[in-house]
């Protein structure tokens, strides 16, 4: 087999690992924990099923991969808890070092081209980086929402928490930042939320 076959199988057989890493969030209607291809694989379709609320004109098969591809560091740093402050300190260093092995496994290119997407999605500042986080954001709302607020009742997390995290969904959409604030609005009257 040629090298760089070689080289894009190992690759894509070493992200079948994503499956294994769970997240704190719940599949609907109260199932398990949701692991990290589960996140992807909703987040990338949210995205071409809302692409019409960005605030602005998106690639949108960019903001899908950027999607795919953002938490695959993850099978070696593990998820960090949207809320964790202590491990929050650590995740880019975990976070780089694995982006560092885990894109080495493909042909140099492609390294580069997915380090390079998997970069400008943490760097927050193209219109694709700004809607692909609106995703990485309203998706586990929208799971915890639909559990009765749950996760957000077991880890106490207060309503300060839930609009730090969400604040900067309004710069990759308006309108879906406004569905927000309404979902935690109502978890915090119904107390799901602290104030």
């Amino acid at each position: 087999m040629e090298e760089r076959l070689k080289k894009q199988l190992n690759f894509s057989l070493e992200i079948d690992k994503e499956k294994n890493i769970f997240r704190q969030t719940h599949l609907s209607g109260h199932g398990r924990n949701e692991n990290d291809a589960e996140h992807a694989w909703h987040m990338a379709i949210m995205a071409y099923l809302l692409r019409e609320y960005a605030n602005e004109k998106v690639d949108i098969g960019r903001v899908m991969l950027m999607c795919l591809i953002h938490d695959i560091v993850e099978i070696d740093a593990g998820d960090t808890y949207a809320y964790d402050a202590e491990n929050l300190k650590t995740q880019k260093a975990r976070e780089d070092a694995a982006k560092e092995r885990i894109f080495s496994l493909l042909p140099e290119d492609q390294k580069e081209e997915l380090t390079a997407l998997f970069d400008e999605f943490e760097d927050y500042e193209t219109p694709e980086s700004k809607f692909a986080h609106a995703m990485d954001n309203l998706q586990p709302l929208m799971l915890n929402n639909s559990n009765g607020g749950a996760d957000w009742k077991e880890h106490g997390v207060n309503a300060k928490q839930v609009y730090g995290r969400q604040s900067k969904t309004k710069l990759g959409s308006e309108k879906l930042f406004e569905v927000i604030d309404r979902v935690i609005q109502e978890n915090i009257r119904k107390g799901n939320i602290q104030e």
